[in-house]
């Protein structure tokens, strides 16, 4: 098991309730995979740099997951031809540093 960090965008015009009953189909397709949704982060709307189709802006979702390699592509395509579903993309999951940015950006002394 790995751990990915899962993000959809949404189309706006298609959702209802900012994407919860989205999100609750998401995290009940990761069990039957056998996986499991760590933390699931509504980001909200937000404007795109460039438009997507005729879609200026989308609702934003992110989940953390542990999942089995092997099911990460059966989890993109059950998503591929939803009509929701502007953009999705998975990713291993990297932990932010728990000291900060600038804690991360300062130079280490020797």
């Amino acid at each position: 098991m790995r751990t990915y960090d899962v993000v959809f965008i949404l189309d706006e015009k298609k959702v209802e309730d900012a994407g919860e009953k989205f999100a609750t189909d998401v995290i009940a397709q990761v069990k039957t995979l056998g996986g499991e949704v760590k933390e699931k982060i509504a980001m909200g709307r937000r404007q795109f740099a460039r438009a997507i189709g005729k879609n200026n802006s989308g609702i934003y979702l992110e989940f953390v997951t542990t999942l089995d390699p092997s099911k990460v592509a059966a989890l993109q395509e059950k998503y591929r031809l939803n009509a929701t579903v502007l953009r999705m993309a998975c990713f291993d999951y990297v932990a932010p540093d728990p000291r900060g940015k600038a804690a991360a950006a300062a130079p280490a002394m020797m």
